[in-house]
């Protein structure tokens, strides 16, 4: 709870307007895009420049109240649940483009801006953002700042956190610090910037962030592989990047998730096929038309039934997007869909396809696979319901299994979509005990009265932990 003299003081920091505390207002904040994770907030603040969210900040730090930023509420790892209570901060009116600046590559923006707005929005003068995650159309750029988002294009040009060059953010005392700049080069002192890019709002507050741009490509090409088997796609995948071919997209669809798609989309995949690979490539003209021709030699080298060329940009594009809905696809199947993002190096695949569909088999559950498959990250998607508890439970233990087998295979629990509360107990699976304390001590440095999205990345029961036995 909130006391009298602490929203008394809130309010007075960004006005009555802008604090919410109805029970309505609090029921709509208390969960994100995770299944079976809610909690309802003592209030919901919406501060309208940087000053303002020093001020909250200060005041919440005194008062210990806890802080949850939360940009569209797309996060599938619990991330933007209020489990503490406390306060939502929300960015609907920190949303402007600051500034394109043509002659530096960069585009300066507040944490509200919706993605694709600003991609849309640095494309119309030449320029190109890569970072693509699915969720663009609605996504905040301080959400995906806060997730270290990546995307179908992550493979050849990186994730979010490579295309961030300074920012402007909040501590949890108020101070209002900046990292980095519209520089090449910039090693003064520890790398700030870096550290925050996915610390998933435990650590600070971003109010501003300078994002590199690059020239758009020349040319791009898209082809569809089509498989008669999940192993022969897995290996295609390895085949091409050892085959020193890092194409724009690399993406992998099972059977299961290509019936789903194509029902929603409608854009004429071949149901009947075992997987397939959406493919991409952009760059000179020369070097696109090399690379796609040796990306096809490969692909039916490894028994792809067909590989299929995109004959316009609108086909390409609605490719693409079908690519893109496979969530909101699947999720129309059950009541309940748990999407996770285990991920392994690009030459483990085919083990980890594999299994993946063992897993399946074992704990009897209903998982559809697709992901980017070109840098290790799949989607394992378990389809159930949650008010089936006999099924949950196996659901669980089948998300438990993947994620030890990716360890084992060299991976991570997470490539994209972060820890948050959802897959804390299996954080020291990835790092183990040194690891996780290290990290502890660094929120504790940042944060000594722990008010910054509490309970998030580290198990809050340490009998939860997991450990490979």
């Amino acid at each position: 709870m909130i006391s009298v003299d602490a929203r008394e003081k809130l309010k007075s920091i960004v006005g009555n307007e802008n604090y919410q505390d109805s029970n309505e207002m609090k029921l709509v904040y208390s969960y994100d895009a995770t299944p079976n994770f809610q909690s309802l907030p003592d209030a919901i603040v919406s501060p309208k420049n940087t000053k303002e969210v020093s001020e909250l900040l200060k005041t919440c730090n005194e008062y210990q109240i806890p802080i949850v930023p939360r940009g569209s509420g797309t996060n599938l790892a619990a991330g933007t649940c209020p489990t503490n209570g406390g306060i939502v901060l929300l960015f609907n009116h920190m949303k402007d483009i600051i500034e394109i600046d043509e002659d530096n590559l960069t585009v300066t923006v507040q944490p509200g801006v919706i993605t694709l707005d600003m991609v849309n929005a640095v494309e119309e003068k030449g320029f190109f953002y890569p970072p693509d995650p699915s969720s663009m159309k609605i996504s905040t750029m301080g959400g995906n700042l806060m997730e270290n988002s990546g995307g179908l294009r992550g493979l050849k040009y990186g994730v979010t956190r490579d295309y961030v060059l300074g920012l402007e953010v909040v501590l949890p005392n108020g101070d209002i610090v900046q990292t980095g700049g519209k520089l090449a080069k910039d090693v003064a002192g520890y790398d700030l910037t870096r550290l925050l890019i996915g610390s998933e709002g435990t650590l600070g507050i971003i109010t501003e962030a300078t994002l590199k741009l690059i020239p758009m490509p020349e040319a791009k090409k898209t082809v569809l592989a089509v498989y008669e088997d999940l192993e022969s796609a897995a290996r295609s995948v390895s085949k091409i990047i050892s085959d020193k071919i890092i194409p724009t997209t690399l993406e992998f669809m099972d059977q299961s998730t290509i019936k789903v798609v194509e029902d929603f989309a409608k854009v004429g995949l071949p149901v009947e096929a075992e997987a397939v690979l959406l493919i991409e490539q952009d760059g000179p003209i020369e070097v696109v038309e090399r690379d796609m021709a040796h990306i096809e030699k490969v692909c039916k080298e490894m028994n792809a039934i067909s590989v299929q060329v995109a004959q316009s940009e609108e086909e390409a594009d609605a490719l693409r997007t079908a690519r893109r809905s496979a969530l909101s696809a699947l999720a129309r199947l059950r009541p309940t869909t748990i999407l996770e993002d285990a991920t392994v190096p690009r030459s483990e695949i085919a083990k980890m396809v594999h299994a993946i569909k063992e897993i399946e088999e074992k704990h009897n559950v209903t998982i559809c696979t697709f992901g980017h498959a070109g840098d290790g990250n799949l989607h394992p998607t378990c389809l159930t319901d949650a008010r089936d508890h006999d099924e949950l439970k196996r659901v669980e233990q089948a998300f438990e299994d993947i994620f030890v087998e990716a360890i084992k295979l060299g991976g991570t629990i997470t490539g994209e979509h972060g820890v948050g509360e959802m897959k804390s107990p299996y954080l020291e699976l990835k790092l183990g005990e040194a690891g996780v304390n290290a990290m502890k001590s660094i929120k504790q440095a940042f944060d000594p009265n722990n008010i910054m999205n509490p309970g998030k990345i580290f198990a809050k029961d340490e009998r939860k932990r997991v450990v490979i036995g």
